[in-house]
């Protein structure tokens, strides 16, 4: 067994452990193991020891990994969206995690529209508060909701991604991660992608869907 099996197997363990704990079923928590500090023989490692769900947050790294990759790798986008990179993105990934405002979500369905492709998405929210992070203000996440809903029928809106300070202070990670679950609740949103490599026990007690873990399968 490789070592990124081995770090992979130890992680769905300790994931599963963990919802256990929360009273929730590991079924309902999917792992997106990141790629962004991987290579194409890493992500095919861990392809091999079973896991299918792959993020990126760079257009420009993601697309010649994706040609040496198995064609049923399911891909998500976290990174921030490029307006000049949507037509690139178009059919590529099984989620956008990552829209972040009325100008990006309108620029994505006018293209979507055009190639007749459905795409799920979900809104970024910054629920830390921090400028040098990405997402709606968590105030203005409803309206963007709204908009996504009455104005973009090819963009599928799935729920909310955030991105928790990167801080040792548990309270401030609850606070964010608290915050983005009211957010999924009172949008009546299915999917919470939050939780990383230092935080994610955290946001599986406060109701990540999903999972986005890089450094503790690949190093």
């Amino acid at each position: 067994m490789s070592n990124i099996a081995h770090k992979l197997n130890e992680l769905k363990a300790r994931i599963s452990e963990t919802a256990e704990k929360c009273g929730r079923s590991v079924d309902e928590i999917l792992l997106v193991a990141v790629t962004k500090l991987a290579s194409v023989e890493d992500i095919r490692a861990a392809y091999d020891a079973g896991q299918r769900d792959f993020g990126e947050n760079y257009m420009q790294k993601i697309l010649p990994k994706m040609e040496n990759l198995p064609e049923d790798i399911n891909w998500h986008f976290i990174g921030a969206v490029q307006k000049n990179k949507i037509n690139k993105m178009l059919g590529r990934f099984v989620l956008v995690h990552s829209i972040d405002s009325m100008k990006i979500a309108s620029a994505f369905q006018m293209r979507a529209a055009r190639e007749n492709i459905l795409q799920r998405i979900l809104i970024e929210v910054n629920t830390s508060g921090e400028i040098s992070k990405h997402g709606i203000a968590p105030e203005m996440a409803g309206e963007l909701s709204g908009y996504i809903t009455e104005n973009c029928p090819n963009l599928i809106l799935d729920g909310i991604m955030t991105v928790a300070p990167f801080t040792s202070d548990r309270n401030e990670i609850v606070r964010s991660f608290r915050l983005a679950q009211k957010i999924k609740d009172d949008l009546k949103l299915k999917n919470l992608s939050m939780g990383m490599t230092n935080d994610w026990e955290i946001a599986i007690e406060y109701g990540a869907t999903i999972l986005r873990i890089g450094t503790a399968i690949f190093g």
